[in-house]
Order: structure tokens, then sequence, then C-alpha cells
């Protein structure tokens, strides 16, 4: 794997973000509920097949050699992963869509200042969880493929474009100019390449302990799922649409693993 193939992993979530982010440009009104329900659950879909298919799975084969304990480094990293965010969510001032309250401490930052924080928190563990499965690629683990990863980046992607579209449009619609908008957007993402980065830096330390960094990625992202993407593709009057959204994004994923890991 050469460095060009490592910027583009790393590269490609954000891209998503900034892409839906740049819908500010083209759209004109907010988002009805009903694509927001439709985009939120494709979202959490794909978070959640590859959570499982490119970080527990992988997470538990490189333990095999442990036999029936296998499953002990993806149980530990993925508890300290719903942990991690945990804390991050507690210490952190911030708002979610739709939400009446901020979540956090008591905070004097604006409500634009709280909502970009909720999605920067959970564009963090995305970004760790890119750079852990190329961490894993230049480590050498058999565990993990080349396209595995890319497949990872890609699908974290085509999940972060619909987010962007549905927080940063209706900062517009609230008295955003679109180009402060977009560039709130811009900047809430720019947490993945970096974390990405930083922890593919770090690549050589972390090796030993990769079952563990792979783990702890999965619980971080599907902490955001369960504590946020759920309850709002679920929320209001009931309706299945959410549901089988779910059910597309989550196919999605696991075939972009399979076919290009």
């Amino acid at each position: 794997m050469n460095t060009r193939e490592i910027v583009l992993g790393l590269l490609i979530p954000f891209v998503g973000t900034v892409g839906g982010a740049a819908c500010v440009f083209f759209l004109k009104r907010v988002l009805s509920d009903t694509l927001q329900r439709v985009m939120t659950g494709f979202a959490a879909g794909v978070m959640v097949a590859a959570s499982v298919w490119s970080l527990l799975i992988p997470a538990m084969e490189q333990s095999g050699h442990m036999g029936r304990l296998s499953f002990v480094p993806a149980v530990v990293g993925f508890l300290l992963g719903i942990l991690f965010l945990l804390l991050l969510d507690h210490l952190t001032p911030h708002l979610h869509q739709n939400a009446a309250r901020a979540e956090g401490p008591e905070s004097r930052l604006s409500r634009t200042a709280k909502m970009v924080l909720a999605v920067t928190l959970h564009n963090i563990p995305e970004g760790m969880a890119v750079g852990t499965v190329y961490a894993g690629v230049l480590a050498g683990s058999q565990d993990i493929t080349t396209g595995g990863a890319l497949a990872l980046s890609i699908g974290i992607a085509i999940q972060n474009f619909p987010e962007g579209a549905i927080i940063f449009m209706p900062l517009h619609l609230e008295g955003q100019s679109r180009g402060r908008s977009f560039g709130y957007g811009a900047a809430s993402g720019i947490v993945e390449p970096v974390f990405g980065a930083l922890t593919i830096a770090a690549a050589g330390v972390i090796a030993p302990v990769m079952p563990y960094l792979l783990s702890f990625a999965a619980g971080a992202m599907l902490y955001v799922v369960v504590e946020e993407l759920i309850p709002e593709m679920s929320a209001g009057r009931h309706s299945d649409t959410g549901v089988v959204s779910f059910a597309v994004g989550f196919a999605l994923m696991m075939a972009l693993d399979v076919a290009l890991g």
C-alpha cells in the first residue's frame, strides 16, 4: 500500500461530509421528515454493518489463537469504545438535531456551535475506525485487506453525505449564510482524517493490541447509532421508513465489505 492510497482512504469519509454540507448551495428548503428518516435510517444501517463486518469480526479473527477466549479482546475493546463516547457525551456541550435541550455541561456556546460539536463527536470514532483498519493493513494483518479498508472508507462516506445535508441545511435556514453553514460542515468533518492519521502514525505501537482497537472503534460507532441515529429515525409519527432504510444501508455496507474485501 502506498501513501497515495492511504491519504485517499482517509479523505473519502471527509469528502462525504463536505458533499452533504454542500447541499446548502443547491437546496432551498429543509428536508422533509420522511426524507430525513430515510437518510438517518440508511446511515445507521451502514454504521452497524461496518462495525460488524469491518471491525468486530476482524477483531475476533485476529484473536483466533486464544481459542474459546477469542471473544475477549472484542468484548473489552467494544465496551471501552462505548465508555469513551459516553465520556465525551458528558464532557462536551452539544445539541442533537431536533432536540429541545443541549446535552453535556452547561455552556454559553451558541446553538450552532453545539450542533456542530454534536456532529464532530461522532465523526471522531469514524475517523478512528478508518485509521485503525488502515493501520492493520500496514501492520500486515492477514484479516484486514486493502479492499476491506477502502470499503469501510466508502461506507462511512456514504452515510456522512445524508448526515451533512440533514444537519447543515437547517443552519442556513435558521439564519446562517450558505458559506458559513458549509464551512461548519467542513470543520466538523476534518476530525475524521486527523484522527485517522493519528491512528496510523501509531501503527507500530498499536499492532499488538489491534483487536482491541478495532472493537473499540466499533463500540464508539455503535454508541452513536443507538444514542442518536435510531431515536432520530423513529421520532414522531410511527413509520416503517427508517427501518426499511436501515436494512438497505446495512445490506449495502455488507455487500461492499465482502465485494471489496
